[in-house]
């Protein structure tokens, strides 16, 4: 029996951190009863994913992507679902935005259609918010 140690599998993973994950999670497949994919040779499971990973009998991409998937909190149907739900609110607020575009639009006629009536009181309101601004400046000095 050859040891097996971390430096052994560091050059297959960006850092020891990674290395460290993806072992861990191959040695908790292997306690819950997936075979390993080299002797047992009377190892334990720690030992045995390391030795797989040096061996190089499952890519370190497989590592990785069962890694992501064993932590992955939304399964892939979970994001179909999530996906089309959110099509329909889509759906639901692109219906909406164009109600209001149309009550926007009526508003929009009528408050220029009352300033033609009223004669120039959009300017009247303009030269009263610059005297209040200017009695404003005044006082803060």
């Amino acid at each position: 029996m050859a040891r097996i140690t971390v430096e052994d599998c560091i050059d297959k993973f960006d850092s020891r951190f990674e290395l460290v994950l993806v072992a861990s999670n191959r040695a908790r497949k292997l306690y819950s009863g997936e075979e390993p994919t080299v002797e047992r040779d009377n190892d334990k499971n720690t030992v045995i994913s390391l030795r797989e990973i040096a061996d190089e009998t499952i890519s370190a991409e497989v590592f990785k992507q069962d890694l992501v998937e064993e932590y992955q909190s939304v399964s892939p149907i979970d994001e179909e679902e999530l996906a089309l739900e959110s099509n329909e609110e889509n759906t639901d607020d692109e219906a909406d935005s164009e109600k209001l575009s149309e009550v926007s639009a009526e508003t929009d006629e009528t408050d220029i259609s009352e300033v033609d009536n009223e004669g120039n009181s959009e300017t009247n309101n303009y030269a009263e918010s610059e005297t209040t601004t200017e009695i404003e400046t005044d006082q803060s000095n």
